[in-house]
């Protein structure tokens, strides 16, 4: 397969898919890396996790982001990635690409802070040695995102059904019990973390605020500095045509909008199966604009 074929291939994944594919080759190239040259498997990983001393993490700010690629072994990136996938095929049905990078990049970075803190506050964790590592807060934060934002949503586990607002409870109450009783308790606050940024994103946006508005604004700011700015060409403006032209693409936007907020608010109140074939169908393509 060639690079041009690889390309076309990974553009056409969505921006979930996307992510899993990027994990899954840093994990195969730290663990090649690692092996061949004989190297200690901390020695790439060291630059990319998440401290747990507030000097260290001043030293490598980059890394409250960054530990979300990295994982400690196959199990873990496996279920990480399984959780990943099946959490965004919800919400990508719901809404577009932007909106899932705001909730889990916001997760992996309120997860990666509560890590900070507690192991900096907190006279339990004061003392030992470690790091964080793995995309757990910013897959709990879409996971709780979707369970608070359509929670009396049916889906399927094996043989029966369950609403979503039971798979939500379900997985902070085994974070909150495995904290004391487990041997991970940075992994798990950092999980409450993504699930607190999830639950509270969804609330808001239900009330029709959107937090994740200044953090998109940043990410498109960041992305712009990689594009190579294009010389726009000559045209001929029509003035009167143009604002004739503005006026109905605002007023078709408006009547667009307008149907994708009445079909949401359905989906709040009735779930997602409630919806017609051409309502999931419109929301889908809305979804992917």
């Amino acid at each position: 397969m060639n690079t041009g074929n690889l390309k076309y291939q990974f553009a056409r994944l969505s921006i979930a898919e996307k992510l899993i594919a990027i994990n899954v080759v840093i994990f195969i190239f730290n663990g090649l890396l690692t092996f061949l040259l004989q190297l200690s498997p901390n020695t790439l990983m060291q630059w990319f996790e998440l401290p747990k001393d507030f000097f260290d993490f001043l030293v490598q700010p980059w890394s409250i982001i960054t530990y979300s690629f990295f994982h400690a072994g196959l199990g873990h990136i496996f279920w990480n990635m399984i959780m990943l996938y099946f959490a965004s095929r919800i919400f990508l049905n719901l809404f577009g690409p932007k909106r899932f990078i705001n909730v889990y990049f916001l997760g992996v970075i309120l997860g990666g802070l509560l890590f900070l803190l507690s192991y900096n506050i907190f006279p339990a964790f004061l003392g030992i040695n470690t790091s964080l590592i793995g995309a757990s807060a910013g897959v709990t934060a879409v996971l709780i995102f979707v369970c608070t934002y359509i929670p009396n949503q049916e889906v399927r586990i094996i043989f029966f059904n369950v609403k979503l607002w039971y798979i939500g409870v379900f997985f902070v109450l085994v974070d909150l019990i495995q904290i004391p009783t487990g041997g991970n308790a940075g992994g798990h606050l950092s999980h409450l973390g993504g699930a607190l940024l999830g639950y509270v994103y969804a609330r808001q946006l239900l009330k029709g605020k959107d937090i994740g508005e200044g953090f998109s604004k940043l990410v498109d700011s960041f992305a712009n500095l990689f594009k190579k700015s294009k010389k726009a060409p000559l045209k001929t403006v029509y003035r009167k045509a143009k604002s004739t032209v503005n006026a109905t693409v605002d007023h078709d936007k408006e009547s667009r909008q307008r149907k994708i907020d009445a079909i949401l608010d359905k989906i709040s109140k009735s779930g997602y199966e409630s919806l017609s074939k051409s309502e999931k169908d419109f929301l889908f393509k809305a979804g992917k604009e």
